[in-house]
C-alpha cells in the first residue's frame, strides 16, 4: 500500500486563465501508523476533533480516502484567534490483494481504524503432500 494524493487540477491546468482571488481550502495530512496481521492490514489514524458524522472513508478506482472535517467546539463567534482548525485528508493506494468489498472502519475518541482484509487468493496456505 502507497501513499497517494491524486492532484486537483487547477484552474490555468483547466484551461481559464483567471487569477484565483480566494485561497482553497487547505487539509492536514493525519499521522498514521499502518500494521499487517495475518488477516490483512489496519490503518490507524489520528483525526482530533472529528466526529462519527464528519469522517468519510471511501474506495474508489483502488485508492482509499480518508477525510475528516473539524468541529469547532467552541461557544460563540471568535474575536481572536492565533491558530486554525484545519480539516484532514490522505489518500493511500491500493495493490490487489486487498479485499475491496470487506474494507470496515471505526473511530473511536479521535482514532479511526480502518481494517483491510487480505483476498483470499492473498492469504498464505497449507499444501498437503502426498507420499507415493
Amino acid at each position: 500500500m502507497t501513499e497517494k494524493t491524486v492532484p486537483v487540477a487547477t484552474e490555468e491546468q483547466q484551461g481559464n486563465s483567471r487569477e484565483l482571488t480566494r485561497e482553497q481550502e487547505r487539509f492536514l495530512s493525519p499521522p498514521v501508523d499502518i500494521y499487517e496481521t495475518a488477516d490483512g492490514l489496519t490503518v490507524v489514524a489520528d483525526l482530533p476533533g472529528v466526529s462519527k458524522e464528519n469522517v468519510d472513508v471511501r474506495v474508489e478506482n483502488g485508492v482509499l480516502t480518508i477525510a475528516g472535517k473539524v468541529t469547532h467546539m467552541s461557544p460563540g463567534y471568535s474575536l481572536y484567534k492565533e491558530f486554525e482548525l484545519l480539516n484532514f485528508y490522505r489518500q493511500f493506494e491500493l495493490s490487489d490483494l486487498v479485499d475491496q468489498s470487506r474494507i470496515s472502519a471505526n473511530l473511536k475518541h479521535g482514532v479511526l481504524s480502518v481494517h483491510l482484509p487480505k483476498a483470499e487468493q492473498a492469504k498464505p496456505r497449507q499444501i498437503s503432500i502426498n507420499i507415493e
